[in-house]
């Protein structure tokens, strides 16, 4: 099976069933008959921008963006999501509530800013490595600035 077919098969078993681990992504897809291990899934997971979204049951489950009701700009995520925003050298470490770190992220990476290098997500923290020359505490800054702004 080349990526296409399995980044079908993903699509398909997302919408069709609440899905929350990678573990559980594999096991649905060597039960439709797909071979694949962790790494793969983890990576397709990746390039598919899957989310972590509260399903009605109450557990965190994989979400595609259009299809997490979350179309929220950057500084409407940083409000609903970032609870505290800590800069350390060159980096910024944004905490959530937990399973909110991914969304979080995405937004980050969506909004494409040009201060922030790039993201790396937890369950609840976001790791943000600033563009030079901004340090970690002018981003943070900045980003503070910002929730406070769309917060009021």
């Amino acid at each position: 099976m080349n990526r296409a077919e399995r980044h079908a098969a993903i699509q398909r078993l997302i919408r069709e069933r609440p899905i929350s681990t990678q573990v559980e992504l594999a096991d649905a897809l060597r039960a439709a008959g797909h071979d694949v291990v962790q790494t793969t899934v983890s990576r397709d997971i990746h390039e598919l921008g899957l989310q972590k979204v509260r399903h009605e049951s109450g557990r965190l489950v994989y979400a595609f963006p259009e299809d997490s009701g979350y179309s929220e700009d950057f500084g409407e995520a940083l409000v609903r999501w970032a609870l505290t925003v800590e800069p350390s050298g060159n980096l910024v470490v944004v905490t959530t509530p937990y399973g909110y770190a991914s969304a979080l992220a995405q937004a980050i990476d969506v909004a494409r800013h040009p201060h922030i290098a790039g993201t790396i997500a937890g369950e609840n923290t976001v790791m943000l490595v600033s563009r030079e020359p901004a340090t970690g505490a002018d981003l943070a800054a900045e980003l503070d600035a910002l929730r406070t702004r769309r917060a009021a």
